[in-house]
């Protein structure tokens, strides 16, 4: 883990920080779809990511899913550092969206290294700018972008979190995840094929044009 860990955060933290993170976190792997954070859950640990993508879901009073952000390597999760901080229960699910790695850092850690370590101080007050920037994405994606805007923009950025040009899913998981309809779904990527935008094959789309 230690190797890794330090390849993945040499650049933001100093070499104390991160002898003191081996030290105290937990180290966690992780498989594509596995649930790692659920809402009302309480959040004992604050994740950094080694390796792998995750993503970060709100649900409605219905139990529709909203997708807000990914997460990747050199991230963590602003939403959990905001329960932590606060000693609130999980308002967010963590689905793993590929295979991954991760350190768990205790709570209790977190808020002596926001005192300690400047560049701590400075990962976490960044990751909030980060995400909230990327919440008020999705909102605004939300309100002014049309469903087929909407569904084109979700798809590569997916695929670039994934560094690819192919996603493999279906279009009944990218309708949950938009919270719509998979007739609707499959209507507009049809038509993103007629622009020739993407190809379709079967569980896969290939992104023609970022």
């Amino acid at each position: 883990m230690k190797s890794l860990l330090f390849e993945s955060y040499d650049f933001i933290f100093e070499e104390a920080l991160l002898e003191e993170i081996n030290a105290v976190s937990s180290y966690k792997k992780f498989k594509a779809d596995d649930y790692l954070i659920e809402i009302g859950e309480n959040i004992e640990w604050m994740p950094l990511l080694l390796q792998g993508a995750i993503k970060i879901m709100r649900e409605d009073p219905n139990g529709d899913e909203l997708l807000l952000y990914f997460l990747e390597r050199g991230d963590t999760c602003a939403m959990t550092l905001s329960c932590c901080m606060g000693k609130n229960k999980s308002k967010i699910r963590a689905i793993a969206e590929t295979d991954g790695e991760m350190v768990l850092i205790p709570i209790a850690k977190m808020e002596e290294w926001v005192v300690k370590y400047p560049t701590w101080r400075n990962f976490v007050f960044e990751s909030y700018n980060v995400r909230l920037m990327e919440m008020l994405e999705a909102i605004d994606t939300l309100a002014f972008m049309n469903l087929d805007e909407r569904l084109y923009k979700f798809i590569t950025d997916k695929a670039k979190v994934l560094g690819t040009t192919e996603i493999t899913t279906t279009h009944q998981e990218i309708a949950s995840e938009m919270n719509t309809s998979r007739v609707v779904i499959s209507r507009l990527l049809k038509h993103l094929q007629d622009e020739q935008k993407i190809k379709l094959h079967r569980n896969k789309i290939e992104i023609l044009v970022f």
